[in-house]
């Protein structure tokens, strides 16, 4: 299987197993798309920058309060949240949430997703 099709496959596992989710995508640390499934009408290119800003934000404060490797990044808002996972050192993994999606199942699936991304590459 190429390495395209490989990663393609796990966002759609990681969908599958949580249905809820409004969008899953896979993107650069330079904040370029990888690979997506988006169902609420985001642009990828815009979620990858924000998810790479995001990730890079907080590695600066993980190093900064000397926290060790950067694991993940949670956003709460009003009507959804967004996960940002380290998916090896070259890539992020972004999971959208709608608001009262739950957590821990999230957690649970991407960590496993980002871990097994991260390997890819």
């Amino acid at each position: 299987m190429a390495k395209s099709e490989e990663l393609k496959s796990h966002i759609e596992a990681l969908r599958n197993a949580i249905p809820e989710l409004k969008g899953v995508l896979l993107a650069s640390n330079e904040g370029l798309p990888v690979a997506h499934s988006l169902s609420n009408g985001a642009d990828p290119s815009r979620v990858a920058a924000m998810a790479a800003a995001a990730s890079n934000l907080g590695r600066r404060i993980s190093d900064s309060i000397n926290a060790g490797t950067l694991g993940e990044v949670s956003i709460q808002a009003d009507d959804g949240a967004l996960f940002v996972y380290s998916a090896g050192n070259k890539a992020v993994l972004a999971v959208l949430s709608p608001q009262g999606g739950n957590a821990g199942l999230i957690h649970l699936e991407a960590r496993v997703t980002a871990k097994d991304i991260g390997a890819l590459f």
